[in-house]
């Protein structure tokens, strides 16, 4: 047994020994095992809510075309072209993963100007498409594309490479924060010409978010968030169909709220409380039958949470929180490894993804006044599913990067 166990400790002592050479597992890609390659459960449970999410879009529209809006419409229209943007989005990913994070990093700024200009041609008349009376589509050959959406995704990227750019000046006023703050003042004030409040509130978090991570004054930082507050309120407070749309959401069950501005928000709770516990079953939901209006798009919690009940939407609600969770895992450990930009990269796509989930869940539960905010990855449209998509590509090469950085490898 002694000699047994002096050979395998040799063998193994051969097998690991440096000798001033890298390490077998350094140097050889073949013998690289494949499930430290990549974080196998963050692909898992973004393809789980995709797929789940599909469904739910198949459920919640399967009646649309009963109705004059969309009776040229057939039954699975809407399966179809969610699973078509769902292929297309991995497809895009696929080669998206290919690209380093340095890339991304000296893109970034021609990526935030190339978006500003194409929210600017949102706005000219003949250019942006009108749907629901806000302007904030451009189409190109039957496919609306989305610029706000595309603007969540860049403005992670441009605010982490702003902050590694700055990172000396983060406690001064004119070289550090100024600049941001009139790149997101010009970027505010295109979305509230759409209008976009929505966009923009997410847009702002994400912001604020990597330059607080980044390290910026933290008086400045407490000013700035207790300035947007004020300003957001006075747009609500001028606008007196926002003004409306905040009344009603208080008392929602208000007749004339009920029947008006509150309309979604109450067939929303109608919806969760006919699901109870374990829901009424797939494709049982009532509330979809043109009672609940945009249910395969903004209010897509409401119909799983009918037809899944709380456990459903617990489920759901978990598989995002670990999404946001592993983000910034993945962050942290880049910044460890002094990658920076990618650290903040990672952990401001956590904070998109977890921004917008919860103004959409706090949404279609009442928490929150309604605003047209999509659930990532789930809900019906082409430009939020590629981009959320790309979002969740970046994340998973960074956390390639971080694996090869670990073991000695070279990218």
């Amino acid at each position: 047994m002694r000699q047994l166990l002096l050979n395998l400790g040799g063998k193994i002592s051969e097998r690991f020994s440096f000798g001033g050479q890298q390490p077998e597992f350094a140097t050889s890609s073949a013998g690289r095992s494949k499930m430290l390659e990549y974080d196998q459960a963050l692909i898992w449970v973004s393809l789980i809510l995709l797929v789940f999410g599909m469904v739910m879009v198949y459920s919640a529209s399967i009646s649309l075309p009963d109705s004059r809006k969309f009776a040229n419409y057939k039954h699975n229209y809407f399966l179809l072209r969610q699973a078509g943007f769902i292929c297309v989005s991995l497809v895009v990913s696929y080669f998206v993963f290919k690209v380093p994070v340095s890339v991304w990093q000296k893109c970034a700024p021609y990526a935030f100007i190339f978006t500003l200009i194409l929210l600017v041609l949102v706005l000219l008349p003949g250019i942006g498409k009108i749907v629901n009376g806000a302007r904030r589509w451009l189409s190109f050959g039957g496919m609306n594309l989305q610029p706000s959406e595309l603007m969540k995704m860049f403005m992670v990227l441009y605010a982490a490479d702003y902050t590694v750019r700055k990172q000396d000046y983060m406690h001064k006023l004119t070289k550090g924060f100024l600049p941001m703050l009139l790149a997101v003042a010009v970027l505010g004030l295109l979305l509230l010409l759409e209008p976009d409040l929505g966009a923009f509130g997410v847009i702002v978090c994400i912001a604020m978010g990597i330059l607080f991570l980044g390290g910026i004054n933290g008086v400045w930082f407490g000013g700035i968030a207790l300035s947007l507050i004020g300003i957001f309120t006075s747009v609500i407070l001028l606008s007196p169909w926002r003004r409306q749309r905040i009344f009603a959401y208080l008392d929602p069950f208000q007749e004339d709220n009920a029947l008006g501005k509150a309309y979604q928000l109450t067939q929303s709770l109608i919806a969760f409380g006919r699901g109870e516990f374990f829901g009424v079953g797939l494709g049982a939901s009532v509330e979809k039958l043109h009672y609940l209006p945009e249910a395969h798009t903004d209010f897509l919690l409401a119909v799983i949470g009918e037809e899944f009940g709380f456990v459903g939407v617990a489920a759901v609600i978990f598989l995002f929180y670990w999404l946001v969770r592993r983000a910034f895992e993945i962050g942290r450990q880049a910044i460890m490894l002094d990658a920076t930009f990618a650290g903040l990269a990672a952990k401001g796509v956590g904070i998109w993804i977890g921004i917008q989930t919860a103004i959409n869940m706090g949404v279609n539960l009442g928490a929150l006044p309604t605003k047209g905010l999509t659930l990532p990855l789930m809900s019906y449209g082409g430009t939020g599913i590629l981009i959320n998509c790309i979002g969740l590509t970046l994340l998973l090469r960074i956390d390639f990067e971080n694996r090869l950085m670990m073991r000695g490898g070279r990218l």
